[in-house]
């Protein structure tokens, strides 16, 4: 490897702001490395005095695994305070309690929540098949919404979301955060320089290897009738049947609660890509998979694998794109990216972003052994004039950038959350970006389903018929 490449390694962060450690405080640092120069990525907030009338008074309804998760990162940014929460399993408010505070409200009825005038906005991290029914409400109510992903449980009902967003004009973000991450900003950056030529291929995979990562949560030694409120949890949202605790827990593995792989992890894979290519969507749709080792009642697979046709726009040419997803992979699990293209690729896996260029070569050589000796000789003088030996500037091997050790991506869309409702700066992931995410993962499991391929209109975001 050429030593400007070494050189490159050692120099990978340089820092925005210095001092204290990551963990503790909104910290971040530049990928730095030879290809086009990175653009600052300081936030506004990271050294930002907040008044105390300009603090943001927070909810979070849904204080499982993912509610606590951003509950605890929405409160490392300057200026947010937690008043309250909601949750339909008691234990989950007595935690919370015991991680925020005996002062904070909780309650298994949100719309109490959403009835509180010193509330500003709300975390919304319930079971897939509530995301609308609240986060309708809440904007209705006047709240803020960070709403976990996917933004909807079904498509019809991401039209809805757009609009309650619209008339409310209140701030709403998706929580699916590589859209305000730095790692992603730089593939971003790379790619509209011209790093890899041409796109041709997209190449993504989530794998795991773990029965939590499967979604094989723990039950509590306490669950109950008495101590979940099942009809509330159902809501209108979902069939009536009896409480049953695995359902209740482990709700991503029943398609009346959750969205499968699809909808917990290609949306993820669908919010970077789109955010990096500035795309809104495939037009073709076609999956395959099944349930291959956690056969434990669960009616969604846990295996899959996606074929999405890309058109050319103006932000990309046309592509294609191969999703994968695999929750008993003996490899040891992991997830990335390879964006292909006509000189090179950019690989992204975990905060490190390498790329690889190799040119097509000019000249395209030949295969002329089977000719006759007179004609390879024409041939190769007739070739050598067209194409003579002038030697090349060859681009470097490869280039290498890294995010700083510790570095999390949620604080940073959390931060720009609170930042677009002081009017600071301007959401990516609204509602409209979210249904274009999580249209597609949703079409993956009609696609699954039904045996079929689907087909898309990603500008007015509707299932079509094949032409």
């Amino acid at each position: 490897m050429p030593n400007h490449s070494q050189n490159n390694r050692r120099d990978f962060i340089k820092k925005l702001s210095g001092g204290a450690m990551l963990a503790a405080s909104p910290v971040h640092e530049l990928l730095a490395g030879n290809a086009p120069k990175s653009t600052s990525h300081e936030l506004p907030w990271l050294n930002q005095k907040i008044a105390a009338n300009d603090q943001i008074q927070i909810a979070c309804i849904g204080t499982g695994i993912m509610g606590m998760g951003d509950t605890r990162t929405a409160l490392m940014v300057p200026g947010v305070k937690l008043m309250a929460v909601a949750d339909v399993y008691d234990g989950h408010l007595v935690r919370a309690k015991e991680l925020f505070g005996k002062d904070i409200q909780t309650t298994r009825d949100y719309s109490e929540i959403l009835g509180r005038k010193d509330i500003d906005a709300i975390i919304l991290a319930t079971p897939d098949h509530l995301h609308s029914q609240i986060g309708i409400e809440a904007l209705k109510a006047g709240k803020a919404v960070y709403c976990e992903k996917p933004m909807v449980h079904k498509i019809e009902q991401g039209y809805d979301m757009i609009k309650a967003q619209s008339d409310s004009k209140k701030t709403f973000q998706v929580g699916s955060q590589r859209v305000s991450s730095i790692v992603y900003a730089k593939v971003k950056e790379l790619y509209k320089a011209g790093a890899i030529g041409e796109l041709n291929f997209v190449e993504v995979y989530y794998d795991r290897h773990s029965a939590q990562g499967a979604w094989q949560y723990s039950i509590p030694p306490d669950a109950s009738p008495q101590t979940v409120d099942w009809n509330r949890f159902l809501s209108n949202k979902a069939p009536k049947m009896p409480y049953d605790p695995l359902r209740f827990f482990r709700w991503r593995n029943y398609q009346d609660y959750g969205t499968g792989v699809a909808g917990d992890l290609f949306v993820h894979l669908f919010s970077g890509m789109h955010y990096i290519l500035d795309s809104k969507g495939p037009t073709r749709i076609m999956t395959s998979g099944g349930l291959r080792y956690w056969k434990d009642g669960r009616d969604v697979p846990d295996v899959m694998v996606g074929i999405y046709d890309y058109p050319k726009t103006a932000s990309h040419p046309a592509f294609n794109l191969t999703l994968r997803v695999n929750f008993a992979d003996g490899s040891g699990g992991g997830s990335g990216f390879r964006f292909v293209g006509t000189d090179g690729q950019i690989t992204l896996q975990g905060n490190t972003v390498t790329v690889k260029k190799k040119k097509m070569a000019k000249a395209p050589g030949y295969t002329i052994d089977t000719f006759p000796k007179e004609l390879q000789d024409k041939f190769l003088a007739e070739y050598q004039a067209k194409y003579p030996s002038i030697p090349e500037m060859s681009d470097p091997e490869m280039e290498e950038y890294k995010a700083p050790n510790g570095y999390d991506d949620r604080l940073d869309h959390f931060a720009l959350f609170f930042d677009a409702m002081r009017g600071n700066r301007t959401i990516i992931e609204d509602a409209t970006f979210g249904l274009r995410a999580a249209g597609p993962a949703l079409l993956s499991n009609k696609s699954y389903f039904e045996s079929t391929v689907v087909h898309w209109n990603p500008d007015e975001m509707k299932i079509v018929k094949a032409v």
